[in-house]
Formats: structure tokens, C-alpha cells, sequence
């Protein structure tokens, strides 16, 4: 049966911006839900000491949870090879931090969706970027996990593999043990298209997926699209909500999923509207998994 874990959505920024928040804080927040593990994300600031890796894994397992998944966010098509491998250097400080916490699983992505890369170019960069950090991980046990990904919180563009066919080229450029899919089914919609194609062509290659459900608060997908470029963070319009109440079809995912034999972790990517809204989407999670995978 698939683990659930959790994400702190809703407190990035005074995770990774302001301070308001401790780490510490957090996971005793997170570990009161009814889940198996903490998502973590490589930007919190107190993740910048080192000394403070052992102490936050220590933390979470003395609750019984685990840290299975690193959130972290290359960026692999810039034009300068000196900025790649100074991502790529980054990227396996990432995979060390991903082992240190008891981790199986690190992101990677794409990168910024440059105005002047074309498709090809952009995809060979990523390829060649993540193809150099693989046996770092594969040393230390560790599977690489790309997103289909809408931005990063701090990115001034989108993701460059935002779209399904480029998100596609790319994994199919990449065959290797320790690489994998971390399916998001929101971010689907926000390149306008339709979140139970992508996972019927990448089924097979999913590892472990972020569960959400996301709201426009205004006008249309096409519109988001119209402004989400040139801007830090995410378009306005666009709004995490609870899951089991927005756009993606559960149901759906789940049975596809099932069906190619996943067991791997869910994270929930939400509770931006509080800890309650979290919980909700958490039982409503456990209910569909219990549904789908009885047997477990």
C-alpha cells in the first residue's frame, strides 16, 4: 500500500523566508496527522546548517514518522555551463542532505523556461544535468524523482518541462534505476491539459506523487497561463485548496495508478488554509487509498 506524507505548503514562507516558523515547529505540527512521513524541502533555513540535519531526522523518528522525499529545485537549462554545474553541485549537496535525513527519494527538475532555449536544446541540457548527478545518488541509495512542475515559489519563469510532451522527451531521454516520476496531477492543468494523459503515458515510470487539488479564484486556465511568465512565484489566480474538492478526479488517478503496481509515497501538497483543511485531505486520502489498495 502507498505511505502518505505531508508538506508544509502552507508555511514556506516563514519556513524559507522570514523565520517565523521553525523546522522544529513544523514537525510538531505535522506529526499530530494521521501519516507516515514529512516531505521535506531543502530550503528551509535552518537546513543551511548542517548541524541540523541529524538533530531534525532524530526529531521525526522519535514520532515514528520517517523523511522518505527532498523538495529541492535545480535549475538545469540555464545557457552558462559554469551556472549548470554550480546546480549540479548543488544537486548533490541536495542528495547528501536527502541521505542524511534518512531519505529514499530527491527531486529534480527541468529548469527555467528560458525564452531563448528551444525544446531540443532545453531537454538535452536538463538530460545531461541530471544523467551527471545520477551516480551521486545511485552511491547512496537514492532515486531521483522529476515533477511534471508548474514554478518553484522562487523561480521567475516556469518550468521549462511544464508542457506533457517536452515533460515526456524528457523522461524518455533518461533510463536508469535510480530515476523516476514524481506525478503531480494540478500542475497538469495549469499547462492546459489534462492530468489523466500525462499519467497514462508515464504510469509506469511513477515513483511517488504529490497529491493536491487546485482552484482558479478567477478567470480561466488560459488566462494563468497569459501572466504566469516574468513574474517570482506563482500567478495569483491560481489557489492549493482542499483535496478531494477540486479539479483532479482521484478515482481516476488511483485506478491507473493501481493498476501498474504503484506502492510508493503520496504527499500532500496543501493546508494552506490551516491545519484543519490539512487533516481533511488527509482523511480523505487514507479513505481512497483503504478503497484502492483493500488488500494492504
Amino acid at each position: 500500500m502507498p505511505k502518505l506524507a505531508a508538506f508544509p505548503k502552507a508555511f514556506m514562507q516563514a519556513l524559507c523566508k522570514d523565520g517565523t516558523m521553525t523546522v522544529s515547529e513544523w514537525i510538531e505540527l505535522a506529526v499530530q496527522l494521521d501519516i507516515d512521513g514529512l516531505e521535506w524541502y531543502a530550503g528551509f533555513l535552518e537546513m543551511a546548517d548542517e548541524a541540523n540535519w541529524a538533530r531534525f531526522r532524530q526529531q521525526v523518528e522519535s514520532h515514528g514518522k520517517v523523511i522518505p522525499m527532498m523538495c529541492c529545485s535545480p535549475d538545469f537549462t540555464h545557457p552558462d555551463p559554469a551556472f549548470r554545474a554550480n546546480e549540479i553541485a548543488k544537486q548533490k549537496r541536495w542528495i547528501d542532505m536527502t541521505y542524511a535525513l534518512g531519505g529514499s527519494y530527491c527531486r529534480v527538475l527541468s529548469g527555467q523556461r528560458r525564452p531563448e532555449l528551444t525544446i531540443d536544446e532545453g531537454v538535452k541540457l536538463a538530460a545531461e544535468c541530471i544523467e551527471a548527478c545520477l551516480p551521486y545518488a545511485r552511491e547512496r541509495g537514492i532515486t531521483l524523482i522529476i515533477e511534471n512542475h508548474y514554478k518553484d515559489d522562487f523561480w521567475e519563469y516556469p518550468e521549462f518541462a511544464q508542457k506533457m510532451d517536452v515533460f515526456c522527451q524528457l523522461v524518455d531521454a533518461i533510463h536508469d534505476p535510480n530515476f523516476g516520476v514524481n506525478y503531480d496531477p494540478s500542475n497538469t492543468f495549469l499547462a492546459g491539459e489534462e492530468p489523466l494523459e500525462l499519467l497514462a503515458r508515464v504510469a509506469d515510470r511513477v515513483v511517488t506523487m504529490h497529491a493536491s487539488d487546485r482552484f482558479l479564484l478567477s478567470g480561466t486556465i488560459e488566462d494563468l497561463r497569459n501572466e504566469e511568465g516574468g513574474a517570482v512565484g506563482y500567478a495569483k489566480r491560481l489557489s492549493h485548496g482542499e483535496i478531494g474538492k477540486g479539479l483532479n478526479d482521484y478515482d481516476a488517478i488511483f485506478t491507473i495508478l493501481k493498476g501498474v503496481g504503484f506502492d510508493g509515497w503520496i504527499s500532500i501538497e496543501d493546508g494552506v488554509d490551516g491545519m484543519a483543511q490539512l487533516e481533511r485531505s488527509v482523511a480523505f486520502l487514507r479513505r481512497k487509498m483503504a478503497q484502492y489498495w483493500p488488500e494492504s
